[in-house]
C-alpha cells in the first residue's frame, strides 16, 4: 500500500452534503459519478493530496443503504492505493484477511477496487484501489 487514496463518507443526500462539504472544505466537488453495480452515486472533493468521497445510495438494497440504515451518516471506509491490486489481494488473503470479492471490481474514479471485511480489520472497512490505466 502506498498511501491513503481517499476516505469514504456515507450520506443520505448527496446534494445537501455537497453543499455542506463545499462550505467546509472551501472547494466544490471535482467529480460526480454513479456506480450502478454498487447502487451508489459518488462525489469527490480534493484538498491538496487528500480526497473525500461522498456516497449516496441509489438502491435500497445497496451496501451504502444498509450502512445508513444501521449506522447513519458517517465514515464508511478508508481506501488505500496499491500498485498491483491482485498481488495485494493475494498477499492479504495469505495473511488471513477476509476479502469481500474474489476479483477486483470497477469502482468510482477510474479505479479497480476490493474491500476487506471489517471483522478482520478491527471494525474498519478497508478498500484497496488501483488506477485503471487501459
Amino acid at each position: 500500500m502506498t498511501n491513503v487514496e481517499h476516505i469514504g463518507i456515507a450520506v443520505k443526500s448527496l446534494e445537501a452534503s455537497n453543499a455542506l462539504f463545499t462550505k467546509l472544505l472551501n472547494t466544490p466537488p471535482y467529480k460526480s459519478e454513479t456506480v450502478a453495480s454498487e447502487g451508489v452515486t459518488t462525489s469527490f472533493f480534493r484538498v491538496n493530496q487528500t480526497k473525500i468521497e461522498l456516497l449516496e445510495a441509489t438502491d435500497p438494497g445497496s451496501p451504502i443503504a444498509k450502512f445508513l440504515e444501521k449506522k447513519g451518516e458517517g465514515i464508511h471506509h478508508i481506501a488505500y492505493e496499491v500498485s498491483d491490486i491482485r498481488a495485494e489481494m493475494e498477499r492479504l488473503r495469505g495473511e488471513g484477511f477476509t476479502l469481500l470479492s474474489e476479483t477486483p471490481k470497477r469502482g468510482a474514479d477510474n479505479k479497480l477496487v476490493c474491500f476487506l471485511h471489517p471483522k478482520t480489520t478491527n471494525g474498519v472497512l478497508v478498500e484497496l484501489c488501483q488506477e485503471i490505466t487501459d
